[in-house]
C-alpha cells in the first residue's frame, strides 16, 4: 500500500500566528535530524503527465491544484513552523518530487522521501533510485529516506545495508520504513544496528479511525526502540474534517472507501460529533482536534495532506494548542473499535 496523506477540506479556524515552544518540535528516533511535530503530505503536488495522471493518488484525491495553490501551502506551513514535508519517487512517477524541490529550493525545511520508484525495484536498485530523487528534488541530501512498503523482490538486511552506505556518505540524514509489520520493522531496526545506525521512523496509517497500531505490536515496537512514527492519513481520507457528516461524498476512488458508505459512514458519525463538540470547547475544528489528539500520543507526527494555503494554516493550529487530558480521553475511549 502506498501511504498517502489527505487534503484537509475543514473550514479554517483563525490563524494565530507561528507556534513555538517545545511541543512544536522533535527529534527522528534516535536520530539528529530535527523535525517540526506536523508535517505535510505532498503526494498529489505536481503536474502529472502521461500515465502518471492515473497514479492512484491522483484518482483518490483529485488533480493538481496548481504550483501557485502548491506555493502556497508550503509558504503557509512554513509561516506557521511546519517545516517537514512528505513525498516519495512513486507519487506521480517522480512529478511530486520534482514540484516539492522546485517550490523549497533555498528554504529551511526537512525533505522526507521514499525508495522504490516502481513495483519491480529489488534493493539492490536503491543506490540509482536516491541519486534520481535527489536530482529531482535538486539537493545533495535528504533528510529522511524511506522503504516504502515490504516486497518480497526486497530483502530487507540488504536495503538497510544500502541504507547505512547512503547515510554514510552523507546523502541520507535519516533512515525510516513505511508500512512496515512490527516483525518488518524489528529486522530493519536490527539489521542497521548492525552498522551502528539507528532506524528513525515508521510511516503507516494512524488515526482516530484507524487505531490498529495500538493493538498490532507497531507502537509497541516504536516506543522500545525509539523509532518515531508519522502517522499518514491522519484525518481518515477527510472523514473526520466534518465536511462529509450531513451524507456528502467526495469525489475520486475516496467515494467508494468505507468511511463515506453506508455503515461505515454511520459507525463514523458519531465520531465527527465528538470532534465537533471537542472542538467547540476549544474553537477548534474537528480536524485540528483529530490531529491534536494524535500528536498527543507521545512520539508521533501527523503529516495531512495540503493542496493550498487554506488547507496548510488550518492543518498547522494544531500545533498552537492542547487537549486537556480528559477530552483526550474521551476521543480515545469513543473509537476504540477502531484498534
Amino acid at each position: 500500500m502506498t501511504a498517502i496523506g489527505e487534503e484537509n477540506e475543514a473550514e479554517t479556524a483563525p490563524s494565530v500566528g507561528p507556534a513555538s515552544g517545545p511541543d512544536t518540535t522533535t527529534t527522528l528516533g534516535r536520530s539528529d535530524v530535527h523535525v517540526s511535530r506536523l508535517g505535510v503530505g505532498a503526494m498529489t503536488w505536481g503536474d502529472p503527465s502521461g500515465r502518471a495522471r492515473f497514479h492512484p493518488a491522483k484518482l483518490a484525491y483529485g488533480g493538481p491544484a496548481g504550483i501557485e495553490e502548491e506555493r502556497a501551502a508550503l509558504e503557509a506551513s512554513l509561516a506557521a513552523g511546519v517545516t517537514l514535508f512528505d513525498t516519495a519517487a512513486m507519487y506521480s512517477f517522480g512529478a511530486a518530487e520534482r514540484r516539492l524541490g522546485e517550490l523549497v529550493r533555498g528554504r529551511e525545511v526537512q525533505i522526507a522521501t521514499k525508495f522504490p520508484p516502481g513495483m519491480r525495484s529489488g534493493a539492490d536498485d536503491m543506490p540509482a533510485a536516491l541519486e534520481a530523487s535527489l536530482a529531482r528534488l535538486g539537493r545533495s541530501t535528504v533528510d529522511l529516506y524511506m522503504h516504502h512498503f515490504p516486497s518480497g523482490r526486497v530483502s530487507i538486511p540488504r536495503l538497510m545495508d544500502h541504507m547505512a552506505d547512503a547515510l554514510a556518505t552523507g546523502k541520507v540524514r535519516a533512515i525510516g520504513v513505511s508500512n512496515y509489520s512490527a516483525g518488518q520493522l524489528r529486522s530493519a531496526h536490527a539489521a542497521l544496528a548492525d552498522r551502528g545506525v539507528p532506524l528513525a521512523s515508521i510511516e503507516i496509517g494512524y488515526s482516530l479511525l484507524d487505531r490498529r497500531v495500538e493493538t498490532n505490536g507497531i507502537l509497541d515496537a516504536c516506543r522500545e526502540l525509539g523509532v518515531t512514527l508519522i502517522a499518514y492519513q491522519p484525518l481518515a481520507s477527510g472523514a473526520l474534517t466534518g465536511k462529509y457528516a450531513d451524507g456528502a461524498r467526495p469525489t475520486g476512488l475516496r467515494r467508494f472507501m468505507r468511511a463515506f458508505r453506508g455503515s461505515g459512514r454511520a459507525a463514523a458519525a458519531p465520531v465527527v460529533d465528538l470532534l465537533r463538540e471537542v472542538g467547540a470547547r476549544h474553537d477548534r475544528t474537528p480536524a485540528q482536534v483529530a490531529l491534536r489528539w494524535l500528536i498527543q500520543q507521545g512520539d508521533v507526527i501527523p503529516i495531512p495532506g495540503a493542496k493550498d494555503g487554506r488547507q496548510a494554516a488550518a492543518n498547522a493550529e494544531a500545533l498552537t494548542f492542547s487537549l486537556p487530558p480528559d477530552a483526550a480521553e474521551e476521543l480515545s475511549h469513543a473509537t476504540l473499535a477502531w484498534r
